[in-house]
């Protein structure tokens, strides 16, 4: 993609997700993800139905009149997203291809991050980490990561969401809020998931295409594996054949359910054709009520 045309892609997806950020998720990204606690702020005269156990007694008995210490949350957090970058992240039978919709989202919520001062940084991989981009703040960083997202080209077409997850662990020092995007059809990856969610706060983004729950019975299809480029021929006419992959693609979204209950971690599910604004929008309304 030639520069002209990249920017302009850029400055496209800017102006649509940074005004659906701006109209609907800087109130309830802040809710939702709270601030690693409380620091404090300043010490004031006391007034009647403050918390009594907030006193400050050093500087009480110096003035003679009571007084109280203030404490704010110490909100500055760090936002990953964590993308998945495989072959299969270009599938898509509708409108958009499954990176078109992880890459607005992934926008949405940088922008909503760095409306709120918090830091972004993004972790691409395939069958490989690809490329680690520091936490910064700013519009400016953000841009970056979201040229990086439209214009990135992998070296690997498969999938290693535990190397991801290793990586991430190993990296990050500080607590973050890891957003990570996949299709998921990929195993391997339980034990580090346990493990990346008792540093971080892992959100697993489930993004599917309608097409990959079942077949279409059109006789002889030969396919492609977007991930090993294998081509294979199906015989949708075949009964056996279509609930077979109906069966291997519901239990793949099983373990997903399954992996991420387990290591207690957040996720969202969504199709390349659904309405990821209102999929987002409901996520952040759970989180703020817990």
């Amino acid at each position: 993609m030639d520069t002209t045309e990249l920017l302009r892609k850029v400055r496209k997806l800017e102006i649509k997700t940074k005004g659906l950020t701006r109209q609907m998720f800087s109130g309830e990204y802040h809710s939702a993800f709270k601030g690693r606690g409380m620091s404090f702020s300043e010490v004031r005269d006391y007034r009647y139905g403050d918390d009594v156990r907030n006193i400050d007694w050093n500087v009480t008995a110096r003035t003679g009149d009571p007084h109280i210490k203030i404490f704010e949350e110490e909100r500055e957090l760090t936002v990953m997203l964590v993308m998945d970058m495989s072959g299969s992240s270009f599938f898509g039978t509708g409108t958009r291809f499954r990176r078109e919709l992880m890459t607005e989202m992934a926008a949405v919520i940088a922008f909503s991050a760095i409306s709120n001062n918090d830091k972004v940084g993004a972790l691409f991989f395939s069958g490989r980490v690809e490329k680690f981009i520091p936490p910064k703040k700013g519009r400016k960083h953000v841009l970056t990561i979201i040229r990086e997202l439209i214009d990135f080209t992998p070296s690997d077409t498969g999938t290693n969401i535990q190397d991801a997850l290793i990586y991430l662990t190993n990296l990050e020092k500080k607590r973050s809020i890891a957003f990570l995007m996949s299709d998921f059809q990929a195993t391997g990856y339980e034990q580090a998931l346990v493990v990346a969610g008792r540093k971080h706060d892992i959100v697993g983004i489930r993004v599917q295409d309608e097409r990959e729950a079942t077949l279409p019975d059109i006789g002889l299809l030969r396919v492609r594996d977007a991930e090993t480029g294998r081509d294979i021929l199906l015989d949708t006419g075949d009964i056996k054949t279509r609930l077979a992959y109906s069966s291997r693609y519901k239990k793949t979204v099983e373990e997903f359910d399954k992996v991420f209950a387990h290591a207690r971690c957040d996720t969202i599910s969504l199709g390349t054709e659904e309405d990821y604004i209102r999929a987002l929008h409901l996520f952040f309304r759970k989180r703020a009520k817990r």
